[in-house]
């Protein structure tokens, strides 16, 4: 039986990423500890997630340890040989990384060192996946031509960047925001382990990752957090750019599929920007007027002049490097289907 390693287990990656491989007859071994009930409060917390995982799965156990204790790790590597490991444990909120800057790079970037060691050492032989994020880029998207149009923000159609910011965007000497440096620590470190050591890891740049399981709040997860703020008839803050900042979204299981292609015929160090695209985007005034119209009332909201320090104007992703690479490979949801899904399972 082929054997997958999954850190952040209760979150929204971890816990679609364990059905997916559960179903497929794998056993998954996770690491959770629920730090997003300790970073967002009860609203962020994943233990109800990871006790229904347990409850469903046999192929799954879990385990209530940090990543940044490396003696647990070591132990878990030693005992057991994994085929695959998905590391999509982290801090992952900019405002939140400014409370505790430490903590946000320890877990982020020394915790992922760690990961990569206890994988070189003992389980070479396994494939990597690193859930890195658009966030290394820091604010240097923030730089392009921009059109503000009535509802969003764009760029003109013949633009190079027009379908998408692609994996050659620079990311240095720009601001990044403290999250934003420590995942492109981590991101670089599993390059490194890629193509110096010769290891079987991916790096994939997320944009917006959501689903119905996701526990959005207000600092991580705007999607999910915006159709429960609408659907429950509670204020929403918008941050700054007029509501019209554009955002790509991919559903989950979009991005587990993709994952599964690269563990079959993997890479190394390779880096992918990874998103819904041009097939799946919005502004979040565009995503108010959606969800507006699938719940048939208005939504209530505040609007605040000042951005959130260094959150992005338009950011869509160019996939298509993955998609040269896995031609099989298609996003089979769109905004909308997101959306009405996370209704649904909200009411």
């Amino acid at each position: 039986m082929k054997k997958v390693l999954i850190t952040g287990s209760g979150g929204l990656v971890g816990s679609e990423a364990v059905k997916f491989f559960c179903e497929l007859g794998f056993e998954v071994m996770g690491i959770d500890n629920d730090s997003r009930g300790y970073f967002f409060g009860k609203n962020g917390s994943t233990k109800q997630i990871t006790e229904f995982l347990l409850g469903k799965y046999k192929g799954f156990s879990s385990f209530d340890f940090d990543i940044r204790e490396n003696d647990n790790l070591k132990s878990l590597f030693k005992e057991n040989k994994f085929d695959l490991i998905i590391h999509a444990a982290s801090q992952p909120s900019h405002d939140w990384a400014a409370k505790e800057p430490i903590t946000d790079f320890t877990i982020n970037a020394v915790g992922t060192l760690y990961l990569l060691e206890n994988f070189r050492l003992y389980n070479s032989q396994a494939v990597f996946i690193f859930v890195s994020t658009n966030k290394v880029y820091g604010a240097r998207p923030n730089s392009l031509p921009f059109v503000e149009l009535e509802n969003r923000y764009e760029i003109n159609p013949g633009h190079s960047l027009y379908d998408g910011i692609n994996e050659t965007m620079s990311i240095d000497n720009t601001l990044h925001s403290l999250m934003g440096a420590s995942k492109t620590a981590a991101d670089i470190l599993t390059q490194e382990y890629g193509k110096y050591f010769n290891l079987q890891t991916g790096i994939f740049r997320a944009g917006c990752i959501t689903g119905p399981a996701h526990r959005g709040t207000e600092e991580h997860g705007f999607l999910n957090y915006l159709v429960k703020c609408i659907l429950n008839k509670k204020r929403y803050t918008i941050f700054g750019y007029k509501g019209k900042q554009v955002r790509d979204n991919i559903h989950v299981s979009d991005l587990i599929n993709a994952f599964y292609y690269f563990y079959q015929s993997p890479h190394l160090g390779e880096v992918y920007n990874i998103g819904g695209g041009r097939y799946s985007n919005c502004s979040l005034l565009e995503a108010i007027t959606m969800i507006e119209n699938l719940l048939g009332h208005k939504a209530e909201y505040d609007y605040m002049d000042k951005p959130r320090l260094g959150d992005h104007i338009w950011y869509i992703s160019d996939y298509s490097k993955f998609k040269d690479h896995y031609p099989k490979w298609e996003i089979k949801h769109d905004l909308k289907s997101i959306i009405d899904e996370i209704i649904q399972t909200q009411i």
